[in-house]
């Protein structure tokens, strides 16, 4: 199963399709594992694990159904955490 995306913005609207989807009543007991293996499957790596299991969390619990963890994970990583070209420093070995 392979959901990375080219374009951030379709990653947007499938991650609040997704938060959608966690609001309906009564499927909780199904859509908390499958939440949390859709966002280790959408974002790789560790930040793709923790948010994972903090989605599981958050679907597991009553009553917070409402925090939109897909969407957040979005911002944090294509607005938040998005590198700047003023940010990287190169390193110049000067002899």
């Amino acid at each position: 199963m392979n959901l990375q995306f080219k374009n951030k913005y379709k990653l947007l609207a499938l991650s609040i399709l997704l938060d959608v989807i966690g609001l309906i009543p009564f499927i909780d007991l199904i859509w908390a594992p499958l939440s949390g293996y859709i966002m280790t499957r959408l974002y790789k790596g560790d930040i793709g694990k923790i948010a994972g299991v903090i989605t599981f969390i958050e679907e597991a619990i009553p009553g917070l159904d409402f925090i939109p963890t897909f969407t957040i994970m979005w911002f944090y990583t294509n607005v938040i955490k998005k590198t700047k070209p003023e940010d990287t420093i190169i390193e110049v070995d000067a002899e």
